[in-house]
């Protein structure tokens, strides 16, 4: 008998987004699925779009964290996929997930999925240009699909973290178990950002980032936290001298970022 999947979905205010995803899980060709949707207060049609497609509908807040938490707690699933309401999946998502821990030689703690980002606008499309310089590597993607047991071992995200919770329980797995990762892709909407909304983003997360550094032990320099360090712009040269438009673009919004990002570092590092 096929092991039920817990699929969680964080929302608020996702009712632009939310009915693509339920839609594409719709048509997983993997069926033994259980859709949890945990809501912070929308004030849009986000419940209305939900109800449609599943009855575990909870209202919980104030962060991620404590709502991907909360929806674990009340799933059934014998797997969590933890899913943001922008995403959708294509078709072989699940099934590859769960081939990928039940057939794996080794005990497999997490699997990541590729993501390809789509959105409207060229803000979006330099968006989707650096998934694609830094597709592959490990500090770029994190798992999301992971076995019940593996994830409450390691007591599930850290609600001090709103940002780097995608990394640090990844990370704190991989120090016992292998993360594994597939081929299927999801499809990340970008939505039509524009650069001071991607640098108030990273402010936000930024606040986060020094509890975060300080628990995994790491530098404050580096490829998660200083985007220009990353190994893909360099490997992936020939692909930046080719889309000399896109490569500009992406470098300005790296720009906007890292100071989004910085400013929020050092106000979370110093407030009590």
């Amino acid at each position: 008998m096929s092991k039920l999947v817990s699929t969680v979905i964080t929302t608020r205010n996702s009712g632009s987004t939310l009915e693509k995803l339920l839609q594409s899980l719709g048509g997983q060709t993997y069926r033994q699925l259980e859709i949890v949707v945990v809501d912070n207060n929308s004030t849009d049609n986000t419940l209305e779009l939900a109800k449609k497609y599943t009855d575990k509908i909870f209202t919980k807040g104030p962060e991620r964290s404590v709502q991907r938490n909360f929806g674990a707690k009340k799933s059934k699933g014998d797997y969590y996929l933890i899913l943001d309401s922008d995403m959708e999946l294509t078709k072989d998502v699940i099934s590859q997930c769960v081939e990928a821990v039940e057939t794996g030689e080794e005990k497999i703690g997490g699997v990541v999925i590729p993501e390809k980002s789509f959105g409207r606008g060229f803000w979006a499309r330099t968006k989707a240009f650096e998934r694609e310089i830094n597709a592959g590597e490990s500090y770029f993607d994190a798992a999301r699909f992971f076995p019940k047991n593996v994830f409450w071992n390691f007591d599930g995200y850290d609600e001090n973290l709103t940002g780097p919770e995608d990394w640090d329980l990844p990370q704190r797995i991989s120090k016992s178990y292998k993360i594994a990762k597939i081929k299927a892709k999801i499809l990340h909407n970008e939505g039509n950002p524009n650069l001071i909304k991607l640098a108030k983003r990273k402010y936000y997360y930024g606040l986060s980032v020094h509890k975060y550094l300080k628990k995994q032990k790491m530098s404050v320099v580096g490829p998660k936290t200083l985007y220009f360090l990353r190994i893909g712009f360099y490997k992936q040269w020939r692909k930046l001298i080719a889309h000399p438009l896109l490569t500009l673009g992406m470098f300005v919004m790296l720009g906007f970022e890292t100071i989004g990002g910085g400013l929020g570092y050092i106000i979370g590092r110093f407030q009590k």
